[in-house]
């Protein structure tokens, strides 16, 4: 048995070593000026963020996402009973408080939701849902989680965007609908000097399940730069899906090499939409610049090309990695940049021949009607569709270290996503969400989405004044801008 002279030298000569290492280092001033006790500041810090989500944090205040809107994710994703206690928690008398007027005659509920035709312009248009998952790339996601977003849409009839990482064999196996997205290092259809590769891309668009393509201009969480793909999320299988050399940092260009006015960028639609087989075409951006979105306009009038559809992704969007100054402070809000890009597309007459696609934030069923109602057809949602995936915002998208193996690729921590479960989850998510948009129209009055207006939308101004959305932005006439 061991004196207790020997326990006091394994607790505290460690203690001391620690201590004096700490006051020989230079790099850490406050583990040098209070050594051994200064770790325990970093230790309160590593956990700081579970610690504010779970003890501190009211309903309402989390950031990006609160405890309300994670909570309404999850119930739904599971089938859950939805009705909420005793009244909303939220300050109906906020500034920016918006609600939806009701009818006091109300229609019955369509049966079945509506499907949005995109392509005026192609062969081989595609009728897509109304509610769909955003683009989020197999590299930025882990193997598990792609393949349930991939089975969650197939059972639900809806779209998988594909993201800019390229078309991985988990975006095509359980068969759902792609969107595949092109971005400016075009992963999946790229030269050896990171060009675009026509021939490659031709190969792979004219799959039976690439039911449109998409360029990426720019993303909401990080416009006018590229995406950034840690070297320590770069395996072997990525690096060979997206071309590139493996365990290194892959930046894509911030700009495209295939094109570099609105002529070019046009041109390239046209380009992918031939090579593919005649399929819907299209391209995302968040707004920044107003006027090169008019002249990219202005050059659809010159030359005839039109994209079958335009994504338009919200300044507050973001899944993954991107430098804080970009997802704080650059990039146009989902709500202008919907209400410029229609005003802009029906001042010069285009907006018949192009369907526009929300994504920024859209997790409820009212979210989607306000958007629909600013002028989308279609919505997509990164950010809910992880949540269904089981996600519980650790905010550690980018360190390899997601303990719910969503954006992860370490074995240990991927092997607790269990594909069939989570699929099913997404699937639940999307068709609830829907069945609750379709009850919100119904409510509302209305018989068809494209009835929605921006007069159907309040918006709390200031404590005594409302306003509804026509007369914060008011309506463009169709073709005006011609005149």
């Amino acid at each position: 048995m061991w004196h207790p002279f020997w326990w006091v030298f394994v607790l505290v000569v460690p203690v001391v070593i620690i201590g004096i290492l700490d006051m020989l280092q230079t790099q850490n001033t406050i583990i040098r000026n209070f050594p051994f006790l200064g770790h325990f500041r970093y230790l309160l810090m590593s956990i700081s963020p579970e610690i504010h989500q779970y003890f501190v944090e009211n309903n309402t205040d989390g950031t990006p996402f609160n405890k309300n809107q994670r909570d309404f994710v999850n119930k739904r994703s599971e089938k859950q009973a939805e009705t909420h206690p005793f009244g909303t928690e939220l300050d109906v008398y906020e500034e920016k408080y918006e609600w939806a007027p009701h009818s006091v005659y109300p229609k019955e509920k369509m049966e079945k939701p509506p499907r949005i035709h995109v392509g005026n312009q192609c062969t081989e248009p595609y009728d897509a849902a109304i509610f769909n998952i955003s683009a989020m790339s197999f590299g930025s996601l882990s193997a598990a989680a792609v393949r349930a977003l991939n089975k969650g849409a197939e059972m639900g009839g809806f779209f998988h965007d594909t993201g800019e990482g390229g078309l991985s064999p988990y975006h095509l196996e359980y068969g759902a609908d792609v969107v595949w997205e092109i971005g400016s290092a075009y992963f999946g259809c790229r030269t050896k000097d990171g060009n675009f590769d026509a021939d490659e891309f031709r190969e792979k668009a004219t799959n039976d399940k690439v039911k449109m393509v998409e360029i990426k201009l720019s993303q909401g969480a990080k416009p006018g730069h590229g995406g950034v793909l840690p070297a320590i999320k770069n395996t072997e299988e990525i690096a060979e899906i997206r071309g590139v050399e493996p365990y290194t940092k892959v930046v894509s260009p911030a700009f495209h090499t295939a094109f570099s006015d609105a002529e070019g960028l046009l041109n390239f639609v046209q380009q992918l939409r031939e090579l593919s087989g005649g399929k819907p075409s299209g391209f995302k951006l968040c707004i920044g610049r107003e006027e090169e979105f008019i002249d990219i306009c202005k050059a659809m009038l010159q030359t005839g090309i039109k994209p079958d559809f335009i994504t338009i992704d919200g300044g507050e969007g973001g899944t993954g990695a991107a430098p804080i100054e970009f997802s704080d402070s650059i990039g146009m809000p989902l709500e202008e940049a919907l209400v410029f890009v229609t005003d802009t597309l029906r001042g010069f007459d285009l907006k018949k021949d192009i369907k526009i696609i929300a994504a920024g934030k859209v997790i409820t069923a009212f979210d989607i009607i306000k958007s629909i109602a600013l002028g989308a057809d279609i919505c997509n949602s990164a950010r809910g569709m992880m949540f269904a995936l089981g996600c519980i915002q650790a905010l550690k998208c980018d360190t390899n270290e997601c303990p719910t193996g969503i954006t992860t690729h370490d074995p240990s921590l991927t092997r607790g996503l269990v594909v069939e479960d989570k699929a099913e989850r997404v699937t639940n998510f999307q068709n609830e969400t829907v069945n609750a948009a379709l009850e919100l129209l119904a409510g509302m009055g209305l018989n068809r989405f494209d009835q929605l207006k921006r007069e159907h939308i309040n918006k709390r101004i200031e404590p005594e004044t409302i306003k509804t959305f026509e007369e914060i932005y008011p309506s463009v006439e169709t073709g005006s801008y011609l005149k």
